[in-house]
């Protein structure tokens, strides 16, 4: 609606996840090279954990994009399942093509599928988002997925991803055999005030914003409001140009 009154090719602050916008300021370029790293080298279990809206979905892609060409993904979007559902969910991100009626069966197939995978030198990567619901009973499940190795090597990478919540259930000492696995972890914080105005006006740029269409007090009274999340900060900017297009203003402040 607002798009050709600011001169703007694309909407600059939809709340789904662009690629063509993402932002990588130093937390998130650092918890993408430590999650790179953490794939690339085997190193079995990682984390990463941050509140609502602090972008994880965004790093999930961006890393996903680019290890697709030497890796197997699947991911699990909510892990809230009893086992057999979940072993089902997995063969059918894999593309194993085939239902399972049992954990055995399921375990059988799934070890020649990681035998298959380290021979064609293909890295198995699964992704389990909102790890925060997963019941304690699936997670020691998950866990005992990461036994299937090979001369001492790791077939497959878990990559957990969830709210802080999750690293406080991994604190549980019934949870230490999943904890102790953990090699590779980071926790992403929200954006600073600096790095909120470097998002706005990176989002603001690749949409083609010609200049700088919010003031400084307008981006300081963001940050105040969204204290850093940037799904906050889209939402706040998608009705502060839509409010500044019904009011003829050409620049928000």
């Amino acid at each position: 609606m607002y798009q050709t009154y600011y001169s703007l090719n694309a909407m600059p602050f939809q709340i789904t996840t662009d690629p063509r916008f993402l932002w990588l300021g130093e937390k998130h370029a650092e918890a993408l090279a430590t999650l790179k790293y953490g794939v690339l080298e085997n190193k079995g279990f990682l984390l990463l954990t941050g509140d609502v809206g602090t972008g994880k979905t965004a790093l999930i892609n961006r890393l996903v994009s680019m290890i697709k060409a030497s890796a197997i993904v699947a991911k699990i979007p909510d892990p809230s399942l009893d086992s057999l559902d979940f072993f089902n969910v997995l063969a059918f991100e894999f593309k194993m093509k085939q239902k399972f009626d049992s954990k055995g069966a399921f375990l059988i197939q799934l070890k020649h599928f990681l035998y298959k995978a380290y021979a064609n030198r293909k890295r198995v990567l699964l992704i389990i988002d909102e790890a925060q619901r997963l019941s304690h009973e699936l997670l020691e499940q998950i866990r005992l997925l990461s036994n299937i190795e090979l001369h001492n090597r790791k077939l497959i990478n878990i990559f957990f991803v969830g709210q802080p919540e999750f690293g406080s259930m991994l604190m549980e000492d019934r949870n230490r055999a999943v904890r102790q696995r953990i090699t590779v972890s980071y926790h992403i914080q929200p954006l600073t005030e600096a790095e909120s105005g470097d998002y706005i006006r990176h989002r603001l740029k690749v949409a083609g914003a010609a200049g700088q269409i919010f003031s400084n007090d307008a981006i300081r009274e963001i940050y105040s409001f969204t204290n850093g999340y940037p799904r906050l900060i889209n939402i706040i900017c998608d009705h502060a140009l839509l409010t500044g297009y019904v009011s003829g203003l050409k620049s928000i402040d």
